[in-house]
């Protein structure tokens, strides 16, 4: 009898598209030696710290030189229009690439970190993104009310 459940056929009624069936995973991989673990380790710790670090300039540093380059064209040609398109489309090129590195660098770490002998089927870049937003909202958060500071709106003098 035909499965009708969607993971079975790829969400289609009549059956899976080509290319699209569920991985399937040889079994639990063999583990090295313990010198050979220690370097997986370090390597799969060196790629996850490289991830942070991609995901983590997604939400500050790329925007802001970006903007500082729009600035620029704006000051070079006269026309904000043409620094405001160069900023938008200049981020959001560099924001896709970057995203793109981060995705190939999360999938090499998952193959070390099956290397190393871990049973690793899912990649951390998912969980990585919304830790870095969270650091980039504290962060802001921080700079907006501490460092710029609202000013004395907050606590008005007497007049």
């Amino acid at each position: 009898m035909a499965s009708n459940d969607p993971t079975d056929t790829g969400g289609l009624f009549i059956g899976r598209r080509p290319g699209t069936a569920p991985l399937r995973y040889r079994g639990t991989p063999a583990q090295g030696g313990v010198a050979r673990r220690g370097v997986d380790k370090l390597l799969s710790a060196l790629l996850l710290f490289l991830e942070g670090v991609l995901c983590l300039s997604l939400w500050g540093p790329q925007p802001i030189g970006w903007m500082w380059v729009g600035s620029q064209v704006n000051y070079a040609s006269g026309s904000v229009f043409l620094g405001i398109i160069t900023a938008f489309f200049g981020m959001i090129c560099t924001l896709f690439v970057t995203v793109a590195l981060a995705r190939r660098v999360d999938h090499a770490w998952k193959l070390v970190r099956r290397a190393a002998g871990y049973e690793q089927k899912r990649g951390a870049l998912e969980r990585i993104f919304i830790i870095t937003a969270g650091i980039a909202v504290v962060g802001f958060t921080f700079w907006f009310l501490i460092i710029a500071g609202p000013g004395p709106e907050l606590a008005p003098s007497a007049p």
